[in-house]
């Protein structure tokens, strides 16, 4: 007959499961006290050298992106706040908070021909314009990073990913997903049609013209009832031929019903 385990070997056995428990407990606080020391040193190595290459940082846009990398992988974000270390040692909260200035007074110049819709290419052409060949050099990696700024500020801006760029949004409108898939079909066109849609996509009509008709309320699109066939919504943001001049309200009027 087998006998049953003694209380003794019980106790013992938790005992035993108790001093692991406890020796994990030390080895794992030891392993976070050996991280936080590694990622304090990685810090005061990252600020040595954000000090040491400040103008590059400033000047050099590829130099720039590199170095928001490194601070990425130990968690830092210089543009969290306007004040502190990173602010007063490189100036990129000014610098970032300059470039988001910029980027408005883009988005609001053209409002009235694109409808708050913007590629990221233009932005990037438009706002170097502006600022003029002896200014600071601007990529398009600081454009984006402006732009999630204003983002989380709550002012409407965002970006809809089309065809391996963006297209910056700059009114608060909503977009949902299937806005966004027609804009991502009108992308290599710059317009579509109800039936494009039907056929690429597998909708319905009434879903298609659902679409189409909320980007004709909120201005980001125009109506050529006179295309032959049937009629064609443009996006001016995507219309290649209306990027390369200015478009009047009273023109952009004329390409409505």
């Amino acid at each position: 007959m087998r006998r049953g385990v003694g209380a003794g070997a019980i106790a013992k056995k938790k005992l035993a499961e108790a001093r692991y428990k406890e020796r994990g407990t030390v080895l794992a606080e030891d392993q976070i006290v050996q991280m936080s020391k590694q990622l304090e040193t990685f810090k005061s190595n990252l600020e040595e050298f954000a000090s040491k290459h400040k103008q590059e940082i400033r000047k050099n846009s590829q130099f720039r992106v590199q170095f928001q990398e490194m601070c990425a992988t130990i968690g830092v974000d210089p543009l969290a706040s306007g004040k502190g270390f990173w602010s007063e040692m490189l100036g990129v909260g000014d610098f970032y908070y300059e470039l988001g200035v910029q980027i408005i007074e883009v988005c609001l110049a053209l409002k009235h021909r694109n409808g708050g819709l913007i590629t990221l290419d233009e932005l990037h052409q438009r706002v170097l314009k502006g600022r003029g060949k002896y200014a600071q050099d601007v990529s398009q990696d600081d454009l984006v990073r402006a732009i999630k700024k204003l983002k989380a500020m709550g002012s409407g801006f965002g970006m809809i990913p089309v065809g391996g760029s963006y297209l910056v949004q700059s009114v608060p409108a909503e977009l949902n997903m299937d806005h966004t898939v027609v804009l991502q079909l009108a992308e290599k066109k710059g317009y579509v049609t109800v039936s494009e849609i039907k056929d690429g996509l597998k909708w319905e009509k009434e879903r298609a013209c659902h679409v189409l008709d909320h980007l004709l309320k909120e201005g980001l699109a125009w109506l050529d009832s006179q295309a032959a066939g049937e009629p064609q919504y443009w996006l001016p943001a995507l219309f290649s031929e209306l990027s390369s001049r200015d478009v009047t309200p009273e023109e952009a009027n004329q390409m409505t019903p």
